[in-house]
């Protein structure tokens, strides 16, 4: 499990030691194709790595309205909004193919806080960069529509 934590952008910079405590505490789980993974609105404190497979994030899943946000592949994540908040679900994250994850619990980064603070601060400063990315497409996204 190292190894594809290696390959997570979340990930990038930690040295072994963090990574190593991170995937002894990682569960992995298989979902099959279509499974709902988690459920907007739901409360839940779980991060998910993509191990292999595709899933789909959306809002207002099977509902008028209903939008595609993101679709993820081997090597991408989502759940982080749990390390930083412990507010319920944004989006709805269903497989669209038989998908193998990872996940980790706001409790197992605590434990890497309390151990590691200098190895915490690389992961929160990755996770910034990569919700300050995401933020950016959105805004690309909602101006083109605009």
């Amino acid at each position: 499990m190292i190894a594809s934590f290696r390959a997570v952008p979340i990930f990038a910079g930690l040295n072994d030691g963090a990574l190593e405590l991170l995937a002894g505490r990682a569960k992995e789980s298989v979902f099959n194709a279509g499974a709902l993974i988690v459920g907007e609105g739901e409360t839940g404190n779980r991060f998910f790595v993509i191990l292999s497979g595709e899933v789909r994030v959306c809002k207002r899943l099977g509902r008028p309205g209903e939008v595609e946000l993101a679709r993820l592949a081997q090597g991408e994540f989502f759940g982080e909004m749990c390390i930083l908040e412990t507010l319920p679900r944004s989006a709805s994250v269903l497989a669209s193919t038989e998908a193998r994850l990872a996940s980790l619990s706001s409790m197992d980064f605590l434990q890497l806080y309390n151990r590691m603070p200098d190895q915490y601060g690389i992961l929160v400063l990755n996770l910034a960069r990569d919700l300050s990315r995401r933020l950016r497409r959105l805004d690309e996204a909602f101006a083109a529509r605009h």
